[in-house]
């Protein structure tokens, strides 16, 4: 966890991912925005959450996917929190994968890491206006999804834990893998297994990769 002393004037940023390099290429994006700089640098929710709290970025740019907590667990944390946060939330999964979960969490906005060399400065001061940023693919998708909340699918009744471990061994990746990436035991990867399981009607993973296949939620 690092931080840096900045002037008022500047808008000030605190960036959270558990890759080194990925952290590396969001200063490098926002280099030559004469008006921006990182304040404050974290791997994990947990330094995060401690970073947003002690120095109250104007926005805060956090990874969706990251060991323990995971950064919808930060959304969540700071909604609890009186003061209003910023928070624009990265993912390497496509838009409609997380993306709705995160804005019901309180996201100020949602960007794929694919595209954000392209558009996190013009997200970042999106959001600094007071609006919520989405692509416009996605935003045409909100209008249908958010609509319509009575005709949900069985996927849409998990939890955000339950949905990130579901995609997860949809798309092949063992227990102990999946207890790893997430900081947790093989045990409770196991429970939330059988709750999706149940949830989704489904009685194996070679059903869950079906399911998940048959509605576009891996590749």
């Amino acid at each position: 966890m690092t931080v840096t002393k900045m002037g008022e004037d500047i808008i000030r940023i605190v960036i959270a991912d558990d890759h080194a390099f990925l952290r590396e290429g969001i200063k490098k994006t926002i280099h030559d925005e004469t008006d921006m700089k990182i304040i404050g640098e974290a791997s994990n929710a947990a330094d995060a959450l401690k970073l947003i709290k002690e120095l109250e970025p104007d926005i805060a740019i956090v990874d969706i996917s990251m060991p323990g907590k995971s950064g919808l667990d930060v959304l969540k944390e700071l909604k609890s929190i009186k003061k209003k946060y910023k928070v624009l939330i990265l993912s390497m999964h496509p838009e409609d994968r997380f993306a709705i979960r995160a804005l019901k969490a309180g996201a100020a906005g949602y960007l794929t890491k694919e595209s954000a060399p392209d558009e996190l400065v013009k997200a970042i001061r999106t959001v600094l206006t007071g609006r919520r940023y989405v692509s416009k693919a996605l935003a045409e998708k909100l209008i249908d999804i958010l609509s319509d909340e009575q005709d949900k699918l069985p996927h849409e009744q998990l939890s955000d834990r339950e949905y990130e471990v579901f995609i997860k061994i949809a798309s092949g990746k063992k227990a102990t893998e999946i207890a790893k990436q997430l900081s947790i035991s093989v045990h409770t990867v196991n429970t939330y297994r059988a709750r999706i399981l149940e949830k989704l009607g489904t009685s194996s993973n070679v059903e869950l990769t079906q399911y998940a296949m048959h509605n576009n939620l891996i590749d």
